[in-house]
């Protein structure tokens, strides 16, 4: 029995940085199941945005929204959810950055927008929040050399790791498991993806913690 044969729909969240197309990425090689990824880097006002975050911040919302619902009406419409999928974004999430990084008047917009275009996405059977410490994240990104990511202040990280933090650990849709990613390093340490769906099958709750010791 695998975690898809409990979990038949699973997403992959946290902060830019903490590692969850990787994982995402990984647990798709490793089990015949649907990819769902977003694709940051098609969106043209992105670069713009961390240079100057109050001009593109509706932009770069709208475009990262239209994106993402489309690619789940794809899904749906091919009926591919009913086959076990794997995401990299949550829908449920996306007003969390409008709230971050819109003034009064885009976030009213927004919600409209949001609220019109929202599609019926089945309910994840598991939400991996990865949770890693500010610093991680920053050093991440940064070795990832990817260029106008290098513009990304370290308080807008730690805004957007409390954001997430209050936002999963408020989320109660469906079962949520909470690794603090700072040592489960999938891309370097042997046995964490073991160590990870073994703790996935011991879930009994819809809340629980997972705090590896990968040493």
């Amino acid at each position: 029995m695998s975690i898809f044969d409990r979990f038949h729909y699973i997403v992959v969240e946290g902060p830019i940085g903490s590692g969850k197309t990787t994982l995402a990425n990984k647990l798709a090689d490793m089990f015949p199941v649907n990819l769902l990824l977003e694709n940051a880097g098609a969106n043209p006002f992105l670069p713009k945005f961390y240079q100057d975050a109050p001009r593109y911040a509706l932009p770069t919302q709208m475009f990262f929204l239209f994106q993402r619902v489309e690619q789940i009406r794809d899904l749906i419409q091919r009926d591919m959810f009913n086959q076990a999928t794997i995401a990299d974004f949550f829908l449920e999430k996306d007003p969390l950055f409008a709230q971050m990084n819109l003034n009064d008047e885009e976030y009213a917009l927004y919600r409209q927008m949001y609220k019109h275009l929202h599609v019926q996405v089945p309910t994840p059977d598991l939400v991996i929040y990865l949770q890693s410490p500010v610093e991680t994240l920053h050093e991440r990104v940064n070795q990832r050399g990817n260029a106008y990511e290098q513009e990304i202040p370290r308080e807008y990280l730690a805004r957007l790791s409390d954001a997430y933090s209050d936002f999963f650990h408020r989320y109660d849709g469906a079962p949520v498991l909470i690794v603090n990613n700072e040592k489960l390093d999938i891309t370097e340490k042997q046995g964490a993806i073991q160590m990870l769906l073994d703790r996935i099958m011991q879930m009994r709750s819809r809340r629980e913690f997972f705090n590896p010791n990968l040493e």
